[in-house]
């Protein structure tokens, strides 16, 4: 052990691991992912869903994370190469350094950034770029369709995402993700306090994943796959474990922001277990809405972000900065 922190600080040594088990979460919960909404899209159509590899199908998402890995990777001969190859690897990568930041549990945090829940949205807002270079690098029209949907959708639904989460900043008067977890302890969870800030953040982070009803940048009805039409193998499972990834960062600041963190009924030894739940159940969610709603048209998408929700957040901002501001000085 102690050659071996010789050679590795203790500092850099717990980088490491760390950075490990954070991709390891996410490959690991794209597989559980996969399986599960598989499973549950056809039970709530009346099928059985996986069957046929493990018991109830279990393997079947290991089975094809191999085949995908073990697949060749074509290249179209149009593209524009050095964009083209980045953009998946570009996809995935900020998606994995936001759960850096957030706290698992009471003494499962990486970083305990002051900046936590900004580095959060900047790691977000770079998933943008990624769809955009690969629509653009594929030099497929539909795969560009897709990208100009993706960035406008993007933009139009991270205003409405960042208005809700100052809501609770306001109050808090912290960015820190473990910073405002201590806030709710006690049982004062902010979705009670700002329950409009917590459905408009539910529904923009439904859009910002780009999943269904608003998955308008890969219709598959009109776009045939939109971005990733061109990518096969690999760097197409790296735009499927990126957008899994995506609904779970989702997910995990709108447990740590409004649903109290790791808080729950013996904290001390099942924190953890309370956040994973958490979490999990807002995914549910989310796959819950894919199979129960139909896809709606890009001008009902527009128009729900910029007259619906960037309203109601803004009004909803105002609203807590008043209260934040008047309501100590009315009950001293």
């Amino acid at each position: 052990m102690e050659s071996i922190l010789a050679i590795f600080p203790t500092e850099l040594l717990r980088i490491l691991i760390s950075g490990i088990l954070v991709i390891a979460l996410v490959f690991l919960n794209g597989l559980v992912m996969v399986y599960f909404e598989r499973k549950l899209a056809g039970y709530m159509q009346y099928r059985c869903g996986l069957m046929e590899i493990g018991w109830q199908g279990v393997l079947q998402s290991l089975v094809d994370g191999i085949k995908l890995i073990s697949k060749r990777l074509v290249v179209p001969k149009n593209v524009d190469g050095p964009l083209y190859r980045i953009a998946p690897l570009l996809a995935f990568t900020p998606v994995v350094l936001p759960f850096l930041v957030v706290p698992f549990g009471k003494h499962l945090q990486v970083r305990d950034l002051n900046v936590g829940l900004i580095f959060v949205m900047a790691m977000g807002s770079l998933n943008v770029m990624a769809i955009f270079m690969a629509g653009w690098s594929s030099n497929n029209k539909y795969s560009m369709f897709g990208a100009m949907r993706t960035v406008a959708q993007n933009i139009a639904y991270e205003i409405p995402i960042l208005l809700s989460l100052l809501s609770v900043v306001l109050v808090t008067n912290t960015f820190s993700m473990s910073g405002i977890v201590d806030a709710q302890s006690g049982g004062s969870w902010f979705i009670l306090l700002q329950p409009v800030a917590f459905l408009i953040y539910l529904v923009a982070g439904v859009a910002e994943t780009n999943r269904a009803p608003f998955d308008l940048p890969e219709a598959e009805s009109e776009l045939t796959a939109g971005f990733h039409t061109e990518y096969s193998g690999i760097a197409f499972g790296l735009f499927f474990l990126g957008e899994y990834a995506n609904m779970l960062t989702v997910s995990c600041v709108a447990t740590t922001l409004f649903l109290g963190g790791w808080h729950g009924p013996w904290e001390e030894y099942f924190g953890t277990l309370w956040f994973f739940l958490k979490a999990y159940s807002i995914m549910f969610f989310m796959i819950w809405i894919r199979w129960t709603f139909p896809r709606v048209r890009f001008d009902q998408l527009m128009n729900l972000a910029w007259k619906y929700l960037i309203p109601f957040a803004l009004v909803n901002l105002l609203v807590t900065a008043a209260a934040v501001k008047f309501l100590p000085l009315i009950f001293v």
